[in-house]
C-alpha cells in the first residue's frame, strides 16, 4: 500500500525546525538563508542564534581581508610606529552572522564559501533584496543548507523560539552515532536531479538535515520521515517549478508468458529494504514552498546569471575593464588601487587644523580617513550561440539565412564587443562549426561548407550548446543560446531513433539549460507553430517565436533585440 505524502509544516513551525536542526548540526548544514526584512519578526530568529554551540559574530558585506584573515593592521602601525597585528574573524571557528547579504561583493562570497568547505563555520546570511533578481551570490546559495522566507507571515501566527537545552545537548552527542541506510545518498540524489537541483552539493545537505532530525528525535538510524524532513528543508527552495508534461504516448501491448516462479529470497529482501519511495520524497518537496516563491526564486536566479551578476545589486562581474568611476571612500591593505588625486583632495581642507592638533610643521598630514580608491564599470562580452538545426530537406534554405544572420550580427560587433558562435546538428550527434568569434573573415570561412540533411538530433544541439555556453561564462562572458529549428528531435543522446526517448531527454537538457540561469530564445521555422516547440521553450523559461518565413534580416533584428540592443 502506497502512503501519502505528510502535510507540509506551517510555516513557523518550518522556521522552528530548520532552527533546531542548525542547532544541532550547524557546521554540517553550513548555515541559514533567511530571506526577510529587517523587523522584528526577523529579531525572533536572530534571538535563538546563542542556542548554536559556536560564537556568533557579525560581520557586512564590505568587509575586508583583514579582518577576515587577520593580518598587519595599517592604520594602528601607522599611528603607534610599532607593528600592530590584529586576528581574522576566520580564524576561530564560529556562527557568522552577514547583514545585507545580498549586496555581498563576489570576492567576499568565493571566501566565505571557502571558508565554509572547511568544517569548522557556519553562516547566517540575511537577505534583505527588495527586487526578484537580490539574490545571495550563487555560491553561498550552494552551500547553505537551510533557508527560510519570512515575507508575508503575520505576527499573530509566531511565537518565541525555545529549543530545549538538555535535549539540545543530548542530540548533538548523539549525532556522531547515527546511521544512515545504504541506498539513503542515492535516493537523495535521484530526488534531487527530478526536481531539477543540478547541484551535487545539495544531497549531502539533505543527508546531514536528515542524520540531524534522527539525532534530535533519538533514532539511531536515519528513518523515512527523517529523510523526508531533510529533503523538504534542503531541497524545496532549490527545486524549479513544475511544469506540465505531455502524457506519454501508449505502449502496444505485448504478450508476454505467464511464469508464476516465485521472486528469489534476495529479491524479495532488496524490495522490503526500499524504505525511501522517491516520488513520495519528491512530492513533500513540491508541496514544502508555495510554488509563486519558487517561481520567484527561480526567475530570480535566472536574471541574475543572465546578466553576469552574483547577487549584488547593481553590481557587475565581467571579462572587462570598462570606464573609470568616481572614486570611494576606502582602506589601504585591500588590493584595490589607490586614487591619488582624490585622497589628496580629500586631505587638503584638514591641513591646518592637523598642524595645529599634533604641533607639526610637515608638509601633509594624511589620515585612513583620506583613502580614496579607484573604480571602474566591469563590462561583459556578450557572446550569442545559434543552434541550428541542419537536419531535413529544408535544412539548406534555413541554413543559408542563419549564416546570413550570422554575417550581419558580426558586423555590429565590433562597436559592441560582441561575439558569435554556432553549432549545428545534423544526422544523430551535434558540431560545434564556430567557437565564439567575433572575426568576420573566419566565420565566413566557416559556415561556407556548414553541411545539412538527416535526422534531428535536438538534444545533442541542446547538450553542446549548454557546454559552449558554460565555457563562455567562465571566461567572464554573458552567452545566450539561439534555437533554430521547425519541429521535433527523433534521436536520442543514446544515438537510437526514438522519437520518444529524443523528446524525454531534450526536455531534460532544456530544464539543465533552465536551472543554470542561461537566456534563450525558440525560434520557430516551421510553416506552422509547433506544439512541442512551444512547450521546449517553457521548460527553457524563454520567449517562444515562430518566423515560418524568417530571413536573414528578420532574424538578425529578433536576436539582437534579445541580446538587449
Amino acid at each position: 500500500m502506497t502512503q501519502s505524502a505528510p502535510e507540509p509544516l506551517t510555516p513557523w513551525d518550518r522556521v522552528e525546525a530548520a532552527l533546531t536542526l542548525l542547532a544541532v548540526d550547524p557546521v554540517g548544514l553550513k548555515g541559514l538563508w533567511l530571506r526577510a526584512r529587517a523587523s522584528g519578526l526577523r529579531d525572533r530568529i536572530t534571538a535563538a542564534l546563542p542556542a548554536l554551540p559556536l560564537p556568533v559574530r557579525r560581520i557586512h558585506p564590505t568587509i575586508g581581508d583583514d579582518a577576515l584573515f587577520g593580518g598587519l593592521d595599517l592604520a594602528a602601525t601607522l599611528a603607534s610606529g610599532t607593528p600592530v597585528i590584529q586576528k581574522g574573524v576566520l580564524d576561530e571557528p564560529a556562527a557568522l552572522v552577514l547583514a545585507m547579504a545580498e549586496r555581498a561583493l563576489p570576492g567576499l562570497a568565493a571566501r566565505l564559501g571557502t571558508a565554509l568547505d572547511v568544517p569548522r563555520h557556519c553562516l547566517i546570511a540575511l537577505d534583505e533584496g527588495a527586487e526578484r533578481d537580490e539574490l545571495l551570490p550563487s555560491g553561498l546559495v550552494d552551500r547553505l543548507g537551510l533557508f527560510l522566507d519570512l515575507d508575508g507571515l503575520p505576527w499573530g501566527d509566531t511565537r518565541e523560539i525555545h529549543i530545549d537545552p538538555e535535549r539540545l545537548a543530548a542530540a548533538r552527542a548523539r549525532l556522531a552515532t547515527v546511521t544512515t541506510p545504504a541506498k539513503a545518498g542515492e535516493t537523495l540524489a535521484r530526488v534531487a536531479a527530478q526536481l531539477g537541483i543540478a547541484s551535487l552539493r545539495a544531497p549531502l545537505l539533505a543527508l546531514a538535515a536528515a542524520r540531524a532530525q534522527a539525532a534530535w528525535e533519538g533514532h539511531p538510524t536515519v528513518t523515512e520521515d527523517d529523510l523526508r524532513r531533510g529533503a523538504d528543508l534542503v531541497f524545496a527552495h532549490r527545486a524549479l517549478p513544475a511544469t506540465e508534461e505531455a502524457p506519454p504516448e501508449p505502449e502496444p501491448p505485448q504478450d508476454e508468458p505467464e511464469d508464476d516462479t516465485p521472486p528469489p529470497p534476495e529479491q524479495e529482501q532488496q524490495q522490503g529494504e526500499e524504505l525511501f519511495p522517491e516520488e513520495m520524497l519528491v512530492e513533500a518537496v513540491r508541496a514544502a514552498l508555495p510554488s509563486d516563491l519558487l517561481e520567484q526564486l527561480a526567475a530570480g536566479r535566472a536574471a541574475r546569471m543572465a546578466r553576469g551578476a552574483s547577487g549584488t545589486g547593481s553590481a557587475k562581474t565581467g571579462n572587462r575593464r570598462g570606464r573609470p568611476l568616481p572614486s570611494r571612500q576606502g582602506r589601504l591593505g585591500t588590493g584595490a588601487r589607490i586614487d591619488l588625486v582624490g585622497t589628496l583632495r580629500a586631505a587638503a581642507p584638514w591641513q591646518p587644523l592637523r598642524r595645529r592638533q599634533q604641533k607639526s610643521d610637515a608638509v601633509l598630514l594624511v589620515r585612513s580617513s583620506d583613502i580614496r580608491i579607484k573604480r571602474f564599470k566591469e563590462t561583459s562580452d556578450r557572446v550569442l550561440i545559434f543552434a541550428v538545426d541542419a537536419s531535413g530537406s529544408s535544412a539548406m534554405a534555413r541554413l543559408s539565412e542563419a549564416k546570413g544572420a550570422v554575417e550581419l550580427l558580426l558586423g555590429q560587433a565590433y562597436a559592441r564587443r560582441d561575439h558569435v558562435s554556432l553549432v549545428a546538428f545534423r544526422g544523430r550527434d551535434a558540431e560545434l562549426m564556430l567557437p565564439p568569434t567575433r572575426s568576420l573573415v573566419q566565420t565566413k570561412r566557416r559556415l561556407a561548407g556548414l553541411p545539412g540533411g538527416g535526422g534531428t538530433p535536438l538534444a545533442h544541439g541542446l547538450r553542446l550548446a549548454l557546454a559552449v555556453g558554460a565555457q563562455a561564462r567562465s571566461r567572464g562572458m554573458t552567452p545566450t543560446i539561439a534555437l533554430l529549428t521547425d519541429g521535433r528531435g527523433n534521436i536520442a543522446l543514446d544515438g537510437s531513433a526514438n522519437r520518444a526517448q529524443a523528446e524525454e531527454d531534450a526536455l531534460k537538457l532544456a530544464t539543465t539549460i533552465r536551472a543554470s540561469g542561461l537566456p534563450s530564445i525558440v525560434i520557430d521555422t516551421a510553416n506552422r507553430p509547433q506544439p512541442s516547440l512551444q512547450t521546449l521553450a517553457k521548460a527553457l523559461d524563454a520567449p517562444y517565436i515562430a518566423l515560418p518565413r524568417a530571413d536573414a534580416h528578420r532574424l538578425s533584428s529578433v536576436l539582437g533585440a534579445a541580446m538587449g540592443d
